[in-house]
């Protein structure tokens, strides 16, 4: 298991959750933070587990 990526999406959650308290959930700031999750949590997913 690739700990660093999870410690990336941890942060990146961390960080969505504190930016969608501060702005409206369509601002760019928000829409791209959770693109950027999305794109960590794709790449997780991908991970072949028998590696």
């Amino acid at each position: 298991m690739d700990k660093h990526l999870l410690e990336q999406i941890e942060e990146c959650r961390k960080e969505l959750i504190a930016l969608s308290d501060n702005n409206k959930l369509t601002s760019k700031i928000v829409v791209e933070t959770s693109k950027k999750l999305d794109d960590l949590l794709n790449e997780y997913q991908s991970i072949d587990p028998k590696e």
